[in-house]
């Protein structure tokens, strides 16, 4: 069993972005910058914002967080967008989810100019994606992709079976998996919350994403030898240390990793890999703007 490690992935391509910008700087040009809107105050979100600033900072990129109250309205919101949209200093930008239940998500991400859209949630490059044309591509399914590559993971003529179907993470991997290219050319199962017998698909499955948000859903006599797991999800759980909590995803870790020819960590899988993402999306509108 060989972890995908997200986190040393992660680090070796903040090192080439790092190279990049200080390329671009060198013969003139701007520092790519990107910006992110937080309201309210989760902590989950918090967490990972700051962890988006950390990582511009790493890689020579300006940021900046624009910090609401939770109480603020829609239409407020949309004209802080709109502020974002037209401002040439800004390459991309993020909206962090969720939003206070009073905000409608779809609106507000409809209401982002396509060409800043880094986290690729717009309408526009979520149907570029489909089509297999350039575009943004939702940080954590480009996260995973870069993983499987990092790793020579092949790819080609696998049966892989995805559990979740969100927009943001099961839909766009299974399309990304399923396109032609050096990881794709799978055959793609979807499963979800209504599929009946789940276990009798990821039995077949070299490679399994799990992105069902149910902790420890994916149990050992539910893989099959060898199968490749790209554990998605990640969920507090009550621990008698410190912290009073510990993090685990949507696998089984303890059990499901011996049978695994690769399987990614908890955390420091995927979570590094959707920070990266989102950098190598900022960098790429800034190149799209120069």
């Amino acid at each position: 069993m060989i972890l995908l490690n997200g986190k040393e992935t992660a680090d070796a391509i903040k090192l080439e972005i790092a190279a990049e910008v200080e390329a671009i700087v060198s013969k003139g040009g701007r520092r790519p910058h990107l910006a992110a809107i937080l309201v309210g105050d989760d902590g989950a979100s918090r967490t990972y914002v700051a962890s988006k600033e950390k990582a511009c900072s790493q890689v020579g990129f300006k940021s900046t967080v624009l910090r609401f109250p939770a109480d603020i309205t829609e239409q407020f919101l949309l004209e802080e967008i709109t502020k974002l949209n037209v401002d040439a200093d800004i390459d991309g930008f993020i909206v962090q989810l969720p939003l206070p239940k009073h905000i409608n998500e779809q609106n507000v991400i409809n209401a982002i100019d396509p060409s800043k859209d880094v986290d690729g949630f717009h309408p526009v490059n979520v149907g570029k994606l489909s089509l297999g044309e350039p575009t943004f591509i939702s940080a954590t399914p480009y996260g995973i992709i870069t993983l499987l590559e990092h790793y020579n993971i092949e790819t080609k003529g696998k049966h892989c079976v995805v559990l979740g179907r969100s927009n943001i993470v099961g839909r766009p991997i299974a399309n990304l998996l399923s396109q032609k290219g050096a990881v794709g050319d799978c055959t793609v199962t979807m499963c979800h919350s209504r599929t009946k017998d789940i276990k009798s698909y990821t039995l077949q499955a070299d490679i399994i994403i799990a992105a069902i948000g149910v902790p420890q859903f994916l149990k050992s006599d539910m893989v099959k030898e060898g199968a490749v797991v790209v554990d998605v999800g990640i969920t507090r759980i009550p621990a008698d240390n410190k912290n009073g909590f510990r993090l685990v995803g949507d696998v089984d870790f303890e059990t499901v990793a011996p049978k695994c020819s690769y399987i990614t960590p908890v955390p420091g899988g995927v979570g590094p890999m959707t920070i990266i993402s989102l950098l190598k999306n900022t960098l790429r509108a800034a190149r799209n703007r120069a």
